[in-house]
């Protein structure tokens, strides 16, 4: 697998010229999104402001949301043309970098039936996502995408409402043994939050977890997560010490909260993030280097999983 610096040497030199030409329609396509903008919000101004003598704050607060929804839209709608080329010539040539042998669907996402298999998350009333990435990496199958799940509130008058149960990204890869159980490994929320005495209590209380509390041997690994699983013994069969290390690891490299499960032939992980990761911004440059690393790091995370966990080596494979 290429290096993030061989990477990156790829995208300023072999992508440059089309860098710089989408680089020149991105400012087009920045001009046209502010001065739409401001047409958009003048005009919305003048007919809220017309209108406020007959507006109960109900209606207010219906408006104020309705201009943020409608503009999402429109910002959407705008920046569709830029935002499809740049997927199919930065996103996909580096994706494509790293192993040819990787299919990208720009429009596709990982199907919710794998989101509610992992047991990460409790199952979601609205799921979307984008940039879907299938291949292999030294024979070991890996899927990745965007995911965006939410799930539905309605309030007194029935009205609907979504909060998000997780944004960022899902990878889904094989791990060369079949569990009978669920090992579920979660950040841990509760001891840091509540304190050792009160978060263990309500870690072995979570009633929203199926499977019981698995106390792990490693300080440093209980600082970070909290374990629940099926089968004490599988999850502690799973979770070895080398393995631990190394999604402390992934979780110290990612620098977002990491959730992990195991269940039948394969290793589920979402990271959490609070943006699309492979949306381009009109905002910044292309030719920015930081901009440039957040593309090129993602991805190098995403598909590193399987040599960051050496689920290469099929490490399982001897014992069952």
């Amino acid at each position: 697998m290429k290096s993030i610096s061989e990477l990156t040497d790829f995208y300023y030199k072999k992508l440059h010229p089309v860098l710089e030409e989408l680089d020149k329609n991105r400012e087009r396509v920045k001009k046209r999104v502010i001065t739409i903008g401001i047409i958009y919000t003048l005009i919305a101004a003048l007919l809220f402001f017309s209108l406020l003598d007959y507006m109960n704050i109900e209606f207010i607060v219906f408006s104020l949301v309705g201009y943020v929804a409608l503009g999402g839209i429109l910002y959407r709608f705008l920046i569709s043309d830029y935002r499809d080329e740049f997927k199919e010539k930065v996103i996909r040539p580096l994706i494509e970098e790293i192993d040819s042998s990787f299919h990208y669907i720009p429009d596709l996402h990982v199907d919710v039936e794998y989101f509610n298999r992992s047991y990460l998350f409790p199952s979601p009333d609205r799921y979307s996502g984008n940039d879907l990435v299938k291949g292999k990496i030294d024979g070991v199958d890996l899927t990745f995408s965007d995911l965006h799940a939410e799930k539905e509130h309605r309030d007194s008058k029935g009205r609907r409402s979504y909060s998000t149960i997780f944004k960022g990204l899902f990878i889904i890869s094989d791990f060369h043994k079949n569990f009978k159980g669920k090992t579920v490994v979660l950040p841990d929320t509760a001891q840091s939050t509540f304190g050792d005495l009160i978060g263990s209590f309500l870690q072995a209380n979570n009633f929203s977890r199926s499977g019981d509390l698995v106390k792990m041997d490693s300080p440093e690994f209980e600082k970070e997560f909290v374990v629940y699983g099926s089968d004490q013994i599988e999850a502690r069969y799973i979770l070895t010490h080398t393995l631990m290390e190394k999604i402390l690891h992934y979780r110290k490299h990612s620098g977002h909260p990491v959730y992990v499960s195991f269940r039948g032939r394969n290793i589920y992980m979402a990271i959490e993030y609070n943006k699309d990761l492979f949306e381009p911004s009109i905002f910044n440059s292309l030719l920015e280097y930081k901009i440039a690393m957040e593309y090129i790091k993602t991805l190098h995370l995403s598909i590193g999983i399987v040599e960051e966990l050496k689920l290469n080596q099929k490490i399982w494979s001897k014992h069952g």
